[in-house]
């Protein structure tokens, strides 16, 4: 379905990086549904590591695709984000969709342009997580970010007075968005596939999951700290440049998987006793992911969680980020009996379809106003 539109005849759709298929990649594979005539740009891009959705459209990347192993290395090219941001060419478009969490939001269209930007995050290494990447960062890079962080703040701020219109992924990013830049937007809270993650009929099996980038924010590490002391399993899926420590400190009761593919993912969300989380997230569609298979989210209650988690209904939120409140927090979740089609039915709040319908609500409307 394309969205009608009175005057925009070019459409651009706009990815920081495809590199992987997360999160914010799902919400620009249903955008490009939405715009099947646009355009796509990003920063860097792999072809092999995104969906056929997306491999298969015309995807021009910016200078940093020729940097040395761009699409492993990009997060240490963050200083060079602006100039590649500035030099991606949009000169020729009426209608600028940009999907960020980094520094595309910022890019130049032609005069008179309607730029709408779905903002998962404003930019985690200079603004909300600043603190943990510099706290669990090398000496060097704890030095370049310090050096380039005001600058970047500047730029950010700059770029996204350039924007239009702001769409936040959930009440928590539009918070975010109105501290760092002053500028107000609408909640659209991203698209979870609810056909494609099920109630399962097969048995329980007695292990928690969590599935995440193992990055420092996820706070992965406070799952192996608090599973290590209370001594239930534990099964980490997802890979990242924390995996090696975590896994040194980890008892024989956590198993790491590494990446898997989709239906494995599937499975383990469905065969699990629950899903946890312990970092704070800017929505978590993973969560709710978890929570379509029928299974309850024991999570810090802060950020996106505390929009998807219903407490006694489809998990139970603990209030501080320690190991002492996590572990509460999974005591709580043995006194509560959950229901899985309950679970489920919160889930279907943030389908697919309702997601398309609202966002071309808001693009039907900013392009009639």
């Amino acid at each position: 379905m394309e969205v009608g539109w009175p005057r925009a005849q070019k459409i651009a759709l706009v990815h920081h990086w495809l590199v992987t298929m997360r999160g914010g990649e799902r919400v620009l594979e249903s955008l490009a549904e939405l715009f099947p005539s646009a355009e796509l740009f990003t920063l860097v891009c792999d072809r092999t590591r995104i969906s056929a959705e997306l491999s298969g459209r015309r995807i021009q990347s910016s200078l940093l695709q020729r940097f040395p192993k761009s699409t492993e290395w990009y997060p240490y090219y963050l200083p060079f984000f602006p100039l590649a941001t500035d030099r991606l060419d949009l000169s020729e478009y009426d209608l600028i969709i940009s999907s960020d969490a980094a520094t595309v939001k910022g890019v130049r269209g032609k005069a008179g342009a309607t730029h709408i930007c779905y903002c998962h995050t404003p930019m985690r290494y200079v603004w909300s997580g600043y603190e943990t990447y510099y706290r669990t960062a090398s000496p060097l890079s704890r030095w370049a970010l310090s050096v380039v962080r005001g600058s970047l703040c500047r730029w950010d701020f700059d770029a996204a007075q350039r924007v239009t219109h702001f769409v936040a992924n959930s009440r928590n990013v539009q918070k975010r968005i109105k501290d760092c830049y002053g500028r107000e937007s609408v909640v659209i809270y991203p698209p979870v596939d609810t056909g494609r993650f099920q109630v399962s009929s097969e048995p329980e099996q007695d292990f928690f999951l969590v599935v995440s980038q193992l990055v420092p924010y996820k706070r992965v590490d406070l799952l192996v700290e608090a599973f290590n002391k209370c001594g239930r399993p534990l099964t980490v899926i997802g890979d990242g440049p924390e995996r090696q420590r975590l896994q040194q400190s980890a008892k024989p009761n956590i198993r790491f998987l590494g990446s898997q593919p989709e239906t494995e993912v599937v499975k383990a969300m469905q065969q699990c006793k629950a899903f946890v989380f312990a970092g704070e997230e800017d929505f978590g569609i993973v969560m709710a992911e978890a929570q379509a298979c029928g299974k309850p989210v024991v999570a810090l209650g802060r950020g996106g969680a505390v929009e998807i988690v219903e407490p006694g209904v489809s998990g139970v939120l603990f209030e501080e980020e320690s190991v002492e409140s996590l572990i509460d927090g999974l005591d709580r979740f043995d006194r509560v009996t959950f229901n899985p089609e309950s679970i489920r039915n919160s889930a279907l709040r943030f389908g697919r379809d309702r997601f398309l319908r609202e966002f071309s609500e808001v693009v039907r409307a900013v392009l009639t106003h």
